[in-house]
């Protein structure tokens, strides 16, 4: 499904950019409300299992979306999805009321996309 693909991609894209952070990288001004253009060693762990969360979250995507078939998710792999559109729905809200300008611009879409992609896939799976 397109939808599973698309939002698999979306949140790796995420993932990517949250191991970023939880490297020291300079580019707080894209999360958390951009507090901190480093983040502070606290928050790199909380981005670091972000990452885990956010790469168990595209395991379920793809499994709800037929891309791939591990038999032990097939019974709770739909109501995952629905978890994860309802908290990337919650998420884009918290981005639009963010102080940081990067973060409305460039985090918004890319949470709202990936939430109407799980909800999507949820529905269809």
């Amino acid at each position: 499904m397109i939808t599973a693909l698309i939002g698999s991609v979306s949140f790796f894209a995420v993932a990517i950019f949250y191991i970023l952070l939880a490297m020291g990288l300079p580019y707080g001004d894209f999360a958390m409300g951009g507090k901190y253009k480093i983040m502070p060693k606290q928050m790199r762990v909380a981005c670091a299992i972000s990452v885990f969360i956010q790469l168990i979250a595209i395991i379920f995507i793809l499994q709800a979306g037929n891309v791939i078939s591990i038999d032990a998710l097939n019974t709770i792999a739909k109501g995952v999805c629905y978890f994860f559109a309802f908290y990337l729905i919650v998420n884009t809200i918290m981005n639009v009321l963010s102080k940081s300008k990067k973060e409305k611009l460039v985090m918004t879409p890319l949470s709202f996309l990936t939430a109407i992609c799980f909800l999507i896939t949820a529905m269809n799976g």
